[in-house]
């Protein structure tokens, strides 16, 4: 904590230093989610609790400056922490350079912690903007695979932390026009090994287009992708290439790459779909626990599988009820997963969830050893 107390005292002190009139911007939420985890060949029902509240404080001066603090409150509770060994360890690993989360209590069967996901200092003075702190790098252009995204990668399946985690990092960005700029971003992780990239956005043909070279940890990146339309359909992809900085000549890289398309019908019927490749994943069955309840997951492992297909269709049945369900194949071991859920506004502030993923396949298969989870979900948002 000593790293995140000299971070913080540096954002007071540059605060106090503006000495200026600001504005402020305060929201968050408040949500209870209930968890039913059935898993495979098994009767037993294991239940997980979750309260989470989320706070999200944003400090406009103008002088152009911004201070920006999200922290999220969370007291889990139930049976997972008997059936996972190391679950409460596993949902309290920070990271980041700097520790950003502290565990205030905690015992067989339930843990209270605290994580600041947003500490940051925006400085923005016309075309340029620097910011230093932990903060979100988005780099991801598709809705679900984002081999790009060498900062932040974030599973799909995590539908509950919408926000995605941050990244302890500085970045400097300088715009060249309404939708083209010239970044660095450079990160530091736990192990204090580095991500840093510079990346090049532009835009022609009504598309946008990235460029992106650095390194991931242990590997030297490039890589680039495209955001656009076909015919009023949307249509996105990124690749990544990945070579090993300390065997360069000895090894292979790993090349990842994602297309994606998608389409709103005139009745709000949306429907889209993703393809990834990934040329280090397995032909054949694809599987292991860890494919869910690890740490492995990055732009360079979104799948263990050589290739997935993910499909979506989504439909407003009224403006307060909204139904959808998602897909994922592995055509390689023939294992699937399958996500149906649907959200009713209550009230313009309060919203709940019904949703499930199940998984099928056969043992070891990438989909085929976790079973079926059900959830409840009740939100309020300020």
């Amino acid at each position: 904590m000593k790293k995140f107390s000299l971070i913080f005292i540096f954002i007071l002190l540059a605060s106090g230093k503006i000495n200026a009139q600001s504005d402020y911007n305060f929201t968050g939420y408040l949500e209870n989610l209930q968890t039913v985890w059935i898993p495979k060949n098994s009767k037993q029902w294991i239940m997980m609790n979750s309260i989470t509240n989320r706070f999200n404080f944003a400090w406009y001066l103008n002088t152009g400056f911004t201070i920006n603090v999200s922290m999220r409150n969370i007291f889990d509770y139930g049976q997972y922490f008997q059936v996972v060994p190391g679950y409460a360890s596993f949902i309290t690993y920070d990271n980041g350079f700097i520790n950003l989360t502290k565990k205030i209590a905690s015992n067989i069967s339930y843990v209270f912690y605290t994580n600041i996901d947003r500490l940051n200092l925006l400085y923005s003075r016309g075309n340029f903007e620097l910011q230093l702190g932990r903060q979100r790098i988005n780099l991801g252009l598709n809705a679900v695979w984002t081999p790009n995204d060498i900062f932040n990668s974030s599973s799909y399946l995590n539908f509950d932390y919408v926000e995605k985690p941050g990244s302890d990092a500085i970045r400097l960005q300088y715009y060249t026009g309404v939708a083209s700029s010239v970044e660095f971003a450079y990160k530091l992780n736990h192990n204090k090994q580095v991500t840093a990239a510079g990346i090049i956005k532009l835009n022609n043909w009504n598309y946008d287009f990235q460029l992106l070279g650095g390194v991931m940890e242990k590997d030297y990146v490039l890589g680039g992708g495209w955001s656009g339309q076909i015919g009023g359909a949307g249509f996105s992809g990124e690749m990544t290439y990945f070579r090993n900085k300390k065997m360069f000549a000895d090894t292979n890289g790993v090349f990842v790459a994602a297309i994606s398309g998608n389409y709103t019908f005139s009745n709000s019927l949306f429907v889209q779909t993703e393809f990834l490749y990934n040329s280090a994943g397995k032909v054949g069955k694809a599987g292991g626990l860890n494919n869910l309840f690890g740490r492995t997951y990055s732009a360079k492992n979104l799948s263990p599988a050589m290739y997935s297909i993910f499909g979506e269709i989504s439909f407003p049945i009224t403006p307060l009820f909204k139904a959808d369900v998602s897909a994922i194949f592995n055509p390689g071991d023939h294992s699937f997963y399958i996500g149906p859920y649907v959200n009713i506004s209550l009230t313009e502030d309060i919203y709940f969830l019904i949703t499930a993923q199940f998984f099928v396949g056969d043992n070891n298969s990438e989909w085929g050893n976790y079973g079926q989870f059900y959830y409840l979900r009740l939100k309020w948002s300020f």
